[in-house]
């Protein structure tokens, strides 16, 4: 999808952009075979000007027209363009409570300190987010090389081990969990790619037939805990999983799916000829079929059962008024509690997709068009046209457990730095975008927040704080009910708080100046938040992981009442915050932290690290101590540790290497589970 070709009214100036998507036509299954007419790729003619809706393709051959036009529109002497990779929005993380939740109620909701469980550290509460480890308090659930692995945190003891991988170098490194009841559903990111028969078919231009190319890219595991771990589903599909979200039983998943074409490039020697390879790329897409946009699936049931395989069909597919046609973004819908996974019943947008947010009720797609100008404007040192650096958000209906529901979208200005730049509170979508060109000797950037009326039909824009940290660019933002957190930095770091309760009037409150920077900020309750990231000098260059303490109390005074400093450290928690955990019937904080120390021979060095347990009080962090694991026979990284959890007073912490019991008030250790 390419925003910002000059046809959507107000797309220039920034204003947001907003209509409901109707899905216009009835929907068709299967092709038809009389020829139409190829829609713009700059315009739908369907869609009035400043207007922004979905509308379905009423034929196979209206799709393939479309996407052709598109795609053809778009395409290079090198290919189509990239785009940003789907992947686990690993700087997504979350805190245990919604982003709405109460901050000065948080401490009310606490669990007891001795019991219960901690789960995976999610945006908001309810909507559970995929990790490598998962816990519903009477067992341990894990994911590493090709194995899952299942723990009795009781007897501390492995009950239950499940080899889901053939070859160690499939792509299991990339494996997380959701978890429900007794079944587990393990997401693969990528799977590799397999030929049936070992040899790639085809010639350039022209995608292997179903019956020769399997399928490439993502895999869901679908596993049976009840007694000794078994597979009962497994569903593939062309693509790259962007991420997904659980309610219970149900899943979403979102993939991301680019054309199944074959472009010369630079095959043959010599230089390349760009005016003759665009011509034959041209070529390819005129003459390639729908099914090579369309995604392939391929399900079947455990203990190998019956194998069943089709594509997303022309009657699941819409369209926006302004599309690439170099991406398809299909969301699939999963039952935990199923015989089996089936198909996934899957929607489909020819529309790219990169950040997903839920609410529970509402799933939120959100598509950065950074990745078609950015390369040449960064070796140019230029800066973005306005036009070009927009965030499309597409919002659904998930409220059910059945398909999910197009309703309505918009467009903002700028771009966004995870999904904690998303937040619905009482009816309003709030944004935090950044815009301008954030390198060189004199950036030229600067971040604002928006706000959006969310009532079912339309996304409406109702108010807009703009010029926050001019030359900077947001690292981090929280959202807590009517207040916006918004962290920016470039040599120092201003944490903006922003009054959002007047969804017309929003306005900054606050502003503290501090060194460093937060990638991660987490409400304690009792006007404390939590940040994470980076220590930095005056210059800007980092020094290390910091854990910072805020009051924000008052909002027009934000002030810091402690740091903890671990100097040449770092955390997966600063891009990663599911390695977060805060506890806060006892005030527990435990985050990963590592650096490189001298081994001693040849001038190398090896990573050393663990768990740092911190305790917070409302004047600042004691350090109880840091937990480590055993050091693994080479100087690789599968020692340090990941993640922690906590589980009836117990801590636990989670290595590529091993999962170990912690007694919370001595550090000892109670046991420890080789992986």
């Amino acid at each position: 999808m390419t925003p910002g070709r000059g046809t959507r009214s107000g797309a220039a100036t920034g204003t947001a952009i907003v209509a409901g998507l109707t899905l216009t036509g009835t929907l068709l299954s299967g092709c038809t075979s009389a020829p139409e007419p190829a829609p713009s790729p700059s315009r739908d003619p369907g869609v009035p000007a400043g207007g922004m809706r979905l509308v379905a393709f009423d034929s196979c051959a209206s799709a393939l027209a479309g996407l052709r036009s598109a795609a053809r529109a778009h395409v290079g002497p090198y290919g189509l363009p990239g785009g940003l990779e789907p992947a686990f929005q690993a700087t997504d993380g979350g805190a245990e409570r919604a982003a709405g939740a109460d901050m000065s109620a948080a401490d009310a909701a606490a669990p007891k300190a001795n019991s219960g469980y901690s789960g995976t550290n999610t945006h908001e509460a309810g909507v559970d987010e995929p990790d490598l480890v998962k816990t519903d308090g009477r067992r341990i659930v894990t994911v590493a090389g090709g194995t899952l692995r299942v723990i009795d945190p009781a007897s501390r003891r492995l009950t239950g081990t499940l080899r889901l991988d053939t070859d160690p170098d499939d792509g299991w490194a990339d494996a997380d969990l959701l978890l429900h009841g007794d079944r587990a559903l393990v997401l693969v990111r990528e799977h590799g790619i397999a030929y049936r028969g070992g040899v790639r078919p085809g010639r350039p231009g022209v995608p292997p037939a179903d019956d020769q190319q399997a399928i490439a890219g993502p895999r869901l595991v679908l596993v049976d805990l009840a007694g000794p771990p078994k597979v009962v589903g497994d569903f593939r599909i062309d693509g790259g999983l962007v991420d997904a979200r659980q309610v219970g039983p149900t899943v979403r998943v979102v993939i991301r799916s680019r054309p199944r074409l074959d472009f010369p490039l630079n095959k043959g020697a010599g230089p390349v000829d760009e005016k003759k390879n665009l011509a034959a790329n041209r070529k390819i897409i005129d003459r390639a079929p729908v099914d090579a946009w369309l995604p392939r699936y391929e399900t079947s049931t455990g203990g190998g059962g019956q194998v069943s395989t089709g594509r997303v069909g022309c009657d699941r597919l819409s369209r926006p008024a302004v599309y690439s046609g170099t991406s398809i973004v299909t969301l699939l819908s999963f039952d935990l509690g199923a015989a089996g996974l089936g198909d996934g019943d899957p929607v489909a947008v020819a529309a790219d997709g990169d950040t997903v947010y839920s609410n529970g009720s509402r799933l939120y797609l959100a598509s950065d068009q950074r990745w078609r100008v950015l390369p040449a404007l960064t070796a140019a040192d230029r800066g973005p046209d306005p036009k070009d650096e927009q965030t499309e958000i597409y919002q659904f209906d998930v409220s059910g457990t059945g398909r999910p529901r197009y309703v309505t979208a918009a467009t903002v200005p700028g771009w966004l730095v995870n999904q904690y730049a998303l937040s619905e509170w009482d009816g309003h979508l709030r944004v935090a975008t950044t815009t301008g060109r954030t390198w060189g000797e004199k950036p030229k950037s600067s971040s604002a927040v928006y706000v959006l009326r969310a009532d079912g039909r339309t996304l409406t824009e109702t108010g807009r704080v703009t010029g926050l940290g001019k030359g900077e660019r947001i690292y981090s933002v929280r959202f807590v009910e009517g207040t916006g957190y918004v962290v920016t930095f470039r040599q120092t770091d201003p944490l903006y708080t922003v009054d959002l309760r007047d969804p017309g009037k929003p306005k900054v409150t606050g502003e503290l100046k501090i060194t460093g920077y937060s990638s991660y900020l987490h409400p304690a309750g009792n006007g404390r938040l939590i940040g994470i990231g980076q220590e930095a000098n005056a210059q800007g260059r980092t020094e290390g992981t910091q854990v910072s303490l805020f009051d924000v109390s008052d909002l027009t005074r934000p002030t810091r009442i402690a740091q903890h400093h671990v100097r040449y450290g770092h955390s997966e928690a600063e891009f990663d915050p599911h390695a977060f955990l805060y506890w806060p019937a006892d005030g527990t904080l435990v985050v990963p932290v590592s650096r490189y120390e001298p081994t001693g021979v040849d001038g190398g060095s090896a990573p050393v690290g663990g768990a740092l347990v911190l305790r917070v009080a409302d004047g600042g962090f004691t350090e109880s101590g840091l937990v480590a694991h055993p050091k693994p026979r080479t100087n690789d990284t599968s020692g340090l540790i990941r993640r922690s959890l906590m589980v009836d007073g117990v801590l636990w912490t989670v290595s590529d290497a091993t999962v170990q019991a912690t007694d919370l008030g001595t550090l000892g250790t109670l046991g420890t589970i080789p992986l």
